[in-house]
């Protein structure tokens, strides 16, 4: 029987239908290498073996989504807490190892070697049931906004096809009322023979606002109109469709968005996060789930280098100074402070001012907008830190 070692790596290589874990010792020597099942009772099998080799077991994943999350909820209820290893940096490290095969096995004992040499990397926490709540939801409302843009789309180029007049005449992205007038008339002709004040009721009949509005521009591009294109008949059908599916793709996002809306509220510090201008309950769920646990960023550059807004050096010889954009980065918690800034700039305050100051700077609007965010990073961070919510006026310091 081998000797029980005081301390092993464990790298998992993990996938949808099994995950792969390979455990080295302190010398880099493999104790255990197998496949596994993404079922419980396999992984608490392989749980179990992997723990009665050492002491203590210091476990490592490429990937912290779905596929893991099993994985990382039985890690987590057995007292074992895992990191995670960037694909990216598993690639790299390949090359330093013999072979160039690439396998399972092989991944699994490179990310086992990779933490094994470097202590640097995040760890994983098992969200609790608020924040997984949160992450279900904004992801699937996140789907449900592709969805969107791929039926407009489509829609707009099936009219474009035969009608090509309506299709400039509405943004259909946002003009509630332009998609009802396509579930009951896509056609020149049908549009010309309905008339501007029966169109106009037929809207109005169907609660759409400005319907007066909507029928003088539909009546207007099928009086530019005269020429019946081939396929009309059979494109207006799937633009009416298209319509219909965007309008009831809408409904389901304001039914998500109520949900993500009271779920995020229920968050302990949802109301010193929406306190923030421009940050409402949806970037704030989206915040609470791509920033995790909040108690990890020991000040506010730590939140801020996470959400890639703090340049890294990239010097070389005699150059100096030459800042970039950081590669390892949370894209998720960039975007919600990037869009948050944005939204926040449209109203009078502190954040439209510093904005336009960068702007008298020259600075472009994207680089504006980035500097407010990094500034807005360290302003929330501060706002968690006290436990209170944002004010334009900033806090009265008390003399010592």
């Amino acid at each position: 029987m081998n000797e029980r070692k005081a301390r092993v790596w464990a790298g998992v290589d993990a996938g949808k239908g099994h995950h792969w874990a390979a455990v080295v010792d302190e010398t880099g020597a493999t104790l255990w290498s197998k496949k596994i099942d993404n079922d419980e009772s396999a992984i608490l099998t392989a749980l179990g073996e992997i723990l009665a080799l050492a002491g203590q077991v210091h476990w490592a994943v490429d990937i912290s989504g779905t596929s893991s999350a099993l994985l990382l909820a039985l890690l987590a209820a057995h007292d074992q807490r895992a990191v995670y290893v960037p694909g990216r940096t598993v690639n790299r490290m390949s090359g330093a190892y013999r072979g160039e095969a690439k396998t399972d096995a092989r991944d699994a004992y490179v990310i086992a070697e990779t933490a094994r040499h470097r202590g640097d990397f995040a760890a994983i926490d098992v969200p609790a049931q608020l924040a997984a709540d949160l992450a279900l939801l904004t992801a699937h409302r996140t789907d449900l906004m592709a969805d969107r843009v791929r039926m407009i789309n489509r829609l707009r180029d099936v009219l474009t096809g035969v009608f090509p007049a309506l299709e400039r005449a509405f943004d259909y992205s946002a003009h509630k009322g332009a998609l009802v007038l396509l579930t009951g008339y896509q056609t020149p002709a049908a549009i010309r023979r309905r008339g501007r004040a029966r169109l106009t009721a037929w809207l109005a009949n169907r609660s759409v606002r400005g319907s007066d509005m909507v029928a003088r521009a539909a009546l207007e591009a099928a009086q530019a109109q005269q020429t019946v294109l081939p396929g009309e008949d059979v494109a207006a059908q799937i633009v009416a469709d298209l319509a219909g599916q965007i309008l009831a793709l809408d409904d389901r996002v304001k039914r998500i968005d109520r949900q993500i809306r009271d779920t995020f509220r229920s968050h302990p510090h949802a109301e010193i996060i929406e306190s923030l201008p421009g940050m409402g309950p949806i970037l704030g769920a989206e915040f609470i789930v791509a920033a995790g646990d909040l108690s990890a960023y020991a000040d506010a550059g730590h939140l801020a280098s996470a959400a890639g807004l703090v340049p890294v050096p990239r010097d070389s010889g005699r150059r100096t100074g030459n800042l970039h954009r950081p590669k390892r980065y949370s894209r998720r918690l960039r975007r919600v402070f990037y869009m948050s800034a944005q939204s926040s700039i449209v109203r009078e305050g502190p954040n439209r001012d510093f904005y336009l100051k960068k702007r008298g700077e020259g600075c472009k609007h994207v680089q504006a907008v980035i500097a407010l965010a990094r500034r807005r990073a360290g302003v929330l961070w501060a706002l968690l830190r006290d436990g209170r919510i944002f004010t334009s006026a900033p806090p009265v310091t008390q003399a010592a």
